[in-house]
């Protein structure tokens, strides 16, 4: 590892981060490293939002249909035939 001749400010709130982030051993660069190359394998909410309208639609259809055959199921297996088991 080179030696920086700056330095940067972080918050009290950042340092605990990285305090609980850094491994036994690591110098803050270090932990500073290994996060930003985490970040740039993709993150995790990448992909959300990128359905069609029509696709996002079947798939709000097949949960309200999956939920309705629920609670059937739990009306029945519970033997109340009129009380909502989401009430």
């Amino acid at each position: 590892m080179a030696t920086a001749d700056e330095q940067i400010r972080v918050s009290d709130r950042v340092k605990r981060i990285l305090d609980r982030r850094r491994h036994e051993g690591e110098s803050y660069n270090d932990v500073l490293e290994r996060v930003l190359e985490e970040e740039e394998g993709g993150d995790f909410y990448d992909g959300f939002g990128r359905w069609s309208d029509e696709k996002a639609e079947r798939v709000r259809e097949q949960r309200e249909q999956a939920k309705e055959k629920r609670k059937a199921r739990m009306r029945r297996l519970g033997g109340d035939e009129g009380e909502d088991p989401d009430a």
